[in-house]
């Protein structure tokens, strides 16, 4: 059976079953006996393996029905749930993910599982794993040749050492790495393997590359092959000591199997083969089609050029759109009201094409926050709010690393031990909150925690002692001021280096990124209570609806989705408190901020024979602002404009739009009013 057609839709589902099973074995931690939670993973290894038999892929299938034979001891309690075989699951839910990666990237979707299914065939028959067989030393024959696939061929110098070695005793291994899926710094890693590597022996080659290695040319994995004296067991755990290697593979390379595989491949290339290539080649062009008829993948740039060209179709609509109101032509009307329809769907098209939920980047850090605690020894556990909240694609594939940083730091950082926590009448597991939502034309991330805190004269020492500050700078700071100082190029208050942090680099990266992403990033925190770390970042949606007001001769627009009421208000109600104008608005005290003081422009607002004056409320989060304007003028669709480069963080303002009668209107960002 052909099923080549149905290999897009196995992709998407495989993807969709396997993020349940990361999921629930995450529940399935937390609550072990939980029937229902068993009884989700269940269907899900089932029906991944189910699929995986019908499209061929045999690994897959194999893997699935073993992890289902285990957890059908669990449902029927012949098998206990504890930390050792939650991780067992985990690994083998990794290594289902990297088949599925394989058979996406075009591959035929095999992979060695005989050692984890050995140890699931263990655990199925009453075996207790511990945590230390999940990555045994390999056990690999003396006798066992390699024929080196995965490094490619070998020139003639590097033959005659490799021989030559072997005559004198030593032993070839050919070692593939494989770094963790939240490696940061994958080409430090590299250095620190081949360190490793070069005091144990002799490297003869790598794949990739040395050079692509240091420019991050590659996956996730490599493969080297060294000459050494050491046995397997020795250089494994060696190796397998350098943070954020996820598994070491060791196998014995014999250079007399390599030479015959050679001979062996080249005398076995006929006419035969290449046809076989060819069909090959024609059957993946085949499966390329079909798989693509369900989605497209557009480059991002051609969105971009989209979204401009809409752009100046919206600055055309609203000038027709003045020009038939003033006419007062009945066809014109009907025709500018039926464009205005239509580009309106048009827009809600090309606007949501962009976004995709900020899930996309969340789910990946309750699997990473659990390792990450396991590893210093801490209880920690994550609450996610606001999945669902959309953001554009391009912004979304930039602030992954950023928020890894960040959360990395919370736990290291923020969550104190068990102990600590119990010493200070803590509740021994700390907690991590991850929320997202939107506020005006804007999405916020905080990422807190009820941690030890920031202690904010650690930090100034700190500070002053690296001349981040002068003493006379820092008796002026406020504790919020203190505590961005930690986000500043090299600072770091961790009494000792670990793999986790304490090297003086993230925080800065962190903000430079967001900033460059034409977002902010703000540190709050309570020494003994915890630390929230607040990033505000731009929908970048160029398009957005606005209510147009005025301020004496000139136009302004405060984006209609930060926007809580207009409302008309006597001055007798505006009243004073702690040296700020407020109003009681529905029985909350909300503070004024007069515009036309702010953007010193004339205003009739201050004129006595003034009895009423308009005020927009808008909002931030759970906080009210109020925005006393001169008259309101109406609703309307612009353009997001920049400033451009001589015009960079202007206080209160996110850019400037052209109107209808080609007139320049200046867009209010309320959430910098906000108090």
């Amino acid at each position: 059976m052909d099923t080549t057609q149905y290999l897009g839709v196995f992709i998407d589902e495989s993807r969709e079953h396997l993020d349940v099973l990361y999921n629930q074995l995450l529940q399935l931690e937390k609550q072990p006996g939980e029937k229902a939670v068993i009884e989700e993973i269940f269907r899900a290894a089932h029906t991944l393996k189910g699929m995986s038999a019908t499209m061929g892929y045999t690994d897959l299938a194999n893997l699935t029905h073993k992890m289902e034979n285990v957890l059908d001891g669990i449902r029927y309690e012949k098998i206990a749930v504890d930390t050792s075989l939650i991780d067992l699951l985990f690994e083998a839910v990794e290594h289902l993910e990297s088949i599925v990666d394989d058979v996406e990237n075009g591959g035929a979707g095999t992979k060695d599982v005989a050692r984890i299914v050995d140890l699931l065939d263990r655990v199925e028959m009453g075996e207790s794993i511990q945590t230390h067989d999940r990555k045994p030393a390999p056990a690999v024959e003396a006798t066992e040749t390699v024929t080196l696939m995965s490094v490619g061929g070998l020139d003639e110098f590097e033959i005659s050492i490799l021989s030559e070695s072997e005559g004198r005793g030593y032993s070839n291994f050919e070692i593939t790495v494989q770094l963790r899926k939240d490696c940061l710094l994958k080409a430090a890693r590299v250095f620190m393997v081949f360190e490793v590597l070069e005091k144990l022996g002799e490297v003869i080659k790598s794949s990739p590359s040395v050079t692509e290695l240091e420019e991050e040319n590659f996956d996730q994995s490599f493969t080297v092959l060294l000459v050494s004296n050491m046995s397997k067991d020795d250089i494994y755990q060696n190796v397998i000591k350098v943070s954020e290697i996820e598994d070491v593979t060791i196998n014995a390379f014999s250079i007399a199997a390599y030479k015959e595989q050679q001979t062996a491949q080249s005398e076995t290339t006929t006419a035969a083969d290449q046809e076989a290539e060819t069909t090959t080649s024609e059957d993946s062009s085949s499966k390329t089609k079909k798989a693509v008829n369900k989605t497209i993948r557009v480059n991002i740039d051609r969105l971009d050029v989209l979204m401009n060209l809409f752009e100046e179709l919206v600055i055309d609509r609203g000038r027709l759109e003045q020009i038939s109101q003033e006419l007062k032509h009945q066809d014109l009307e009907e025709t500018v009201e039926r464009m205005t329809r239509v580009s309106g769907d048009l827009q809600n098209i090309i606007l949501t094409m962009r976004m995709v939920p900020i899930d996309q980047v969340f789910n990946r850090f309750p699997r990473m926050i659990r390792q990450l605690a396991r590893d210093l020894d801490k209880q920690v556990d994550i609450e996610i709010i606001g999945a669902e909240t959309e953001l554009d694609r391009t912004v979304i594939d930039e602030i992954g690393d950023p928020l890894v940083h960040l959360i990395r730091n919370a736990v290291d950082h923020g969550i104190e031990t068990a102990e600590e926590r119990k010493q200070a009448g803590k509740p021994e597991q700390g907690t991590i909150k991850l929320q997202a939502y939107h506020s005006g034309n804007h999405v916020f991330i905080e990422i807190s925690d009820d941690g030890a805190g920031i202690n904010k004269e650690k930090v100034l020492a700190k500070a002053l002692a690296n001349g981040v500050v002068s003493k006379e700078e820092s008796l002026l700071l406020t504790d919020q001021q203190v505590y961005e100082l930690i986000m500043t190029s090299g600072f770091s208050t961790a009494e000792k280096i670990s793999d986790v942090s304490g090297r003086g680099v993230g925080l800065d990266v962190v903000k430079n990124t967001i900033e460059s992403l034409g977002g902010r990033m703000s540190v709050d925190a309570t020494l003994g209570k915890g630390s929230t770390f607040s990033i505000e970042l731009p929908l970048t949606l160029s398009i957005m609806s606005v209510l147009l007001v005025e301020l004496g001769t000139e136009t302004y627009a405060i984006p209609l989705s930060s926007i809580m009421e207009t409302a008309i208000f006597s001055k007798k109600d505006i009243m004073h408190a702690h040296n700020k104008k407020v109003i009681d608005f529905r029985g909350h005290v909300v503070p004024l901020v007069f515009l036309s003081e702010l953007f010193d422009s004339t205003s009739s607002v201050n004129q006595e024979d003034d009895a009423y004056v308009p005020i927009v409320i808008v909002r931030k989060g759970d906080k009210l602002t109020g925005l006393v304007v001169d008259s309101l003028i109406g609703q309307q669709e612009v353009v997001l404009k920049s400033m451009g480069q001589y015009l960079t963080n202007t206080f209160a303002i996110s850019g400037a739009t052209i109107l209808g009668d080609g007139r320049v209107a200046l867009i209010i960002d309320s959430n910098a009013l906000v108090r």
